[in-house]
């Protein structure tokens, strides 16, 4: 069955992985962020205040020395375990990638939708490999790289989608989730940060990016699989 016929429920197995993939990546993400914010609570001493989801940058949980930095005092003992789960979360989307492409009609917009994805994977890593306070510039390319590219990666995915039974329920959410996120980081570059503070914006950007991965990769998981000797033996 040739590549462009396949617009059925059935995905390739290889989809299967890939969702464990960015299902992984999500959850050592968080994990590492609480595991990174606890230990800043418990360990702190003064003048360390307590790690405030609205105030403090979440990159504030790698920073790797204790000391006043970009108007605040950060000090996060465990800064290597949000450091080391950015960098998973990076890896395992750019793992995810190549995986992922039967799951979409083979378009312009599967192919820059995915390339999308893993450069931001990318720059995600880089937010792990260069904290904030030891290569800022490099950390800020890094973050700004991460956000701006996997939202916008989104959104091309969601154009992926079009025609395609398996993705029928998913195209407005892919949209909506996109579309929060870049708006969040306009805001978050206009420093228009608003009730929700520096930190709850910039959360607002990562958030619709690690909702779309996990509900995606569940309903991934939903999906029927083929493999490609099966199709093979039952073409005529």
């Amino acid at each position: 069955m040739p590549d462009s016929d396949r617009r059925g429920p059935l995905v390739h197995r290889s989809v299967h992985h890939a969702a464990i993939l960015l299902l992984a990546g999500v959850v050592s993400f968080l994990v590492g962020n609480a595991l990174a914010q606890w230990a800043w609570d418990y360990y702190r001493t003064p003048p360390t205040p307590v790690y405030n989801l609205l105030h403090n940058y979440i990159s504030d949980l790698g920073a790797i020395h204790c000391h006043s930095y970009g108007g605040r005092y950060v000090c996060s003992p465990w800064h290597d375990v949000f450091s080391g789960s950015v960098i998973l979360l990076g890896l395992f989307l750019i793992l995810a990638v190549p995986l992922l492409k039967t799951a979409f009609p083979p378009r312009r917009t599967r192919t820059l939708g995915l390339l999308l994805l893993a450069i931001a994977g990318v720059g995600a890593m880089g937010v792990g490999f260069f904290p904030e306070d030891f290569n800022l510039s490099a950390h800020t390319a890094s973050a700004l790289t991460a956000f701006l590219l996997s939202n916008v990666g989104i959104l091309v995915l969601s154009l992926a989608m079009l025609r395609d039974t398996r993705w029928d329920g998913f195209r407005l959410f892919s949209v909506v989730c996109g579309l929060v996120g870049l708006v969040a980081l306009g805001l978050f570059a206009a420093h228009a940060y608003g009730p929700i503070g520096v930190g709850g914006m910039e959360r607002l950007i990562v958030a619709p990016v690690l909702l779309w991965s996990a509900v995606i990769a569940v309903h991934l998981l939903r999906v029927p699989t083929f493999s490609a000797p099966k199709l093979a033996s039952a073409a005529p």
